[in-house]
């Protein structure tokens, strides 16, 4: 049997794999994946997927179980924003394409099926792979990783990508000098994103039962796995979560500390006038940004209030989250029901579809009073120091 180039077949053991490079948005990886499938009637088909991303996938309803309130409450208003914007950026492109993301992965479950061949979920838990990517990252490469998020959105339909684009990101050339490039400018994200589900899928794939095995995933991941084949890998370690740094708590703590410690030397060394003076340098940036970060957000007046009066409060007691509050108030006054949750998928494509639905919009809302106040606290800081 002869396939494309986009088939690697690897052989240990009297068991044979084949390896299928495919673009997440591309229809002839869909048909590649059923003819190589049907070709080879394997005992066993891997597919690039965890069992939460699997499940995502296959449940329909899963945005009508979504709680607002919890989500904001347990702080997942940043992921799950994160989350959708991504999956906006992919289901653009899908639509140009005339192809639904991931569309490989229901071809590959459908055919696995129709011949009998057991399902393996070859990929790391998706939170194991966020966690331990986001905790490889400094301060300012979280920073630019949000950004390129949000820039994402802000692309809409101005963005021309063609079918033969995508194809050409699953030549082998191709694909080498860009994981190349890649792995020299952002060396933290790409081990935990790339390297290390490298290994994972490799090994998953070599421990499926079955002589034939068939694994769809991503193009970007077939040279790295090659490199792992027939190597002992262990997976658990490579599931661990990040042990949490002392450092965000600690850090937490200083900026409260600092600026109480400003006003009250201000207060000792120059009398209440200079200490009314360093009370506004704190209150009017902390108030002014959160209050327009939520206008811009497209908040409601309660809202905003909440954020105008929280954010020099809130700032200086992090135990008290000011998108908590203001998540709470735009989540009752804007009242999402469950038809907008399940029109998330449909609503948001872009910018203008995460204001369109009022449960993103509350999630946006709570996401710009963080912004701005930690951008308020910053100036005020600075405020502070300069008037000492």
């Amino acid at each position: 049997m002869t396939f494309s180039d986009n088939v690697t077949i690897l052989e240990k053991d009297n068991k044979t794999y084949y390896i299928i490079g495919t673009a997440h948005i591309s229809a002839d990886s869909v048909k590649e994946v059923e003819e190589v499938i049907d070709a080879v009637k394997p005992d066993t088909v891997a597919i690039e997927l965890c069992q939460a991303r699997f499940d995502a996938k296959m449940d329909a309803d899963r945005w009508k179980k979504l709680d607002i309130f919890e989500i904001i409450k347990q702080k997942k208003f940043l992921f799950l924003l994160s989350s959708l914007a991504m999956g906006a950026f992919q289901r653009r492109i899908g639509e140009k394409l005339g192809v639904q993301p991931g569309a490989e992965f229901f071809a590959a479950i459908e055919k696995a099926k129709e011949v009998g061949a057991d399902l393996v979920l070859a990929d790391r838990d998706i939170q194991a792979t966020l966690k331990r990517t986001w905790g490889n990252l400094g301060f300012f490469k979280k920073m630019n990783a949000m950004s390129m998020l949000v820039g994402s959105l802000f692309s809409g339909d101005d963005m021309e990508i063609t079918k033969e684009q995508i194809e050409k990101m699953k030549e082998k050339d191709q694909l080498a000098e860009m994981m190349s490039e890649f792995a020299t400018e952002n060396p933290e994200i790409k081990k935990p994103l790339i390297d290390e589900r490298d290994e994972y899928l490799m090994s998953s794939i070599e421990e499926a039962k079955g002589k034939i095995i068939v694994a769809v995933v991503g193009a970007g991941h077939v040279p790295g796995m090659k490199t792992h084949f027939g190597k002992t890998i262990d997976k658990e370690k490579l599931s661990e979560l990040p042990k949490p740094s002392i450092f965000p708590k600690v850090a937490k703590w200083i900026i409260p500390f600092a600026v109480i410690g400003l006003i009250a030397q201000g207060y000792f060394n120059q009398g209440f006038d200079t200490f009314e003076t360093m009370i506004y340098a704190w209150v009017i940036p902390n108030s002014v940004l959160a209050g327009l970060f939520t206008i811009a957000a497209g908040a409601k007046i309660p809202s905003i209030i909440t954020a105008i009066v929280g954010s020099p409060i809130t700032s200086l007691n992090p135990l008290v989250p000011l998108p908590i509050f203001v998540g709470y108030v735009e989540a009752k006054f804007r009242r999402p029901t469950v038809n907008d949750c399940e029109q998330i998928n449909d609503d948001v494509k872009d910018l203008k579809g995460f204001y369109k639905n009022q449960f993103t919009r509350v999630l946006l809302v709570a996401l710009a009073s963080v912004l701005g106040s930690g951008l308020g606290g910053m100036v005020g800081i600075s405020w502070l120091l300069w008037i000492s």
